[in-house]
């Protein structure tokens, strides 16, 4: 082939390799990608993982009030536990989940090495201690059985709320990782059974009293605010839910789409509204 020959054909190839590079940058700039190299095109729907209560019902007045108009799709996973919602992100089932706080996450990464990138806090649902056997603290029974939650970072939490009430006492500096270990004085000689934190409404038929998360108490028909003996205060309280992505996933447009619809006017109004003090929003 002589020069002649070849200029020829490289100017009919310039058109289609041009076109070639147009669709490649296109493709780029319509998709999101994480660590694990996962590209998801951004007009696809938004999959979030979460607990029903609370999460739920915020994810689905935002889906059914908010994200058509921001232009955003969401598919709302339910799990009824707070071990598959991360295992799941990790495996990359989930975008996105919603059902827990940075201690616990802290906790799993920890444990598990999962990358994920906590965003920013949404709401607060107060730790409580409820009971169907009495009606006050200090009608607690001596060598009583009191249910709290298994997982490390709750099993502290419910510790110090029992300690900020005068129930216990703990160790001092023993902060939001104690342990039972840590219990100084214990005047009611109180017995304390660690169960798994969706358990622990079923366990008031056979406790004098059992700490509860707020997201399981809620489902189970308790009102935090009234019902329980004691509360967690939401004012500086470090246990906010927030949205969770594996690293990388916050660059992902859609993910910028649901936490600004998250940390709306819109959705502060419905949760003041719907729960009454029960969960707070923490923006």
């Amino acid at each position: 082939m002589d020069d002649k020959e070849k200029g020829t054909t490289v100017r009919r190839r310039l058109p289609s390799l041009i076109i070639a590079a147009l669709v490649l940058a296109l493709t780029a700039c319509g998709s999101g990608t994480d660590d694990t190299g996962t590209s998801t095109p951004t007009d696809a729907a938004l999959k979030v993982g979460v607990s029903p209560v609370p999460h739920g019902e915020i994810l689905t007045y935002v889906k059914d009030n908010l994200a058509e108009k921001a232009g955003l799709k969401l598919e709302i996973v339910e799990f009824t536990d707070y071990v598959q919602p991360n295992r799941a992100l990790a495996d990359g089932q989930l975008d996105a989940n919603y059902f827990q706080h940075i201690p616990y996450l802290d906790e799993e990464k920890a444990a598990k090495g999962y990358r994920f990138t906590a965003l920013k806090p949404v709401h607060i649902e107060p730790l409580g201690l409820y009971s169907k056997k009495v009606r006050a603290l200090a009608d607690l029974p001596a060598k009583g059985v009191v249910a709290i939650p298994n997982d490390p970072s709750n099993s502290g939490r419910a510790l110090n709320l029992l300690a900020n009430n005068g129930v216990i006492k703990l160790r001092e500096g023993a902060g939001v990782k104690a342990t039972t270990r840590d219990i100084v004085d214990n005047p009611k000689q109180l017995q304390f059974r660690e169960l798994e934190a969706a358990q622990l409404p079923r366990s008031l038929d056979d406790t004098v009293a059992s700490v509860i998360n707020g997201n399981y108490a809620i489902d189970a028909g308790l009102t935090p605010a009234t019902d329980a003996l004691a509360l967690e205060k939401a004012e500086g309280n470090p246990y906010a839910n927030l949205l969770v992505v594996r690293d990388g996933g916050d660059s992902d447009p859609r993910v910028r789409k649901l936490e600004e619809l998250l940390h709306s006017p819109e959705v502060k109004t419905y949760i003041d509204g719907r729960y009454k003090g029960s969960v707070t929003a923490a923006f």
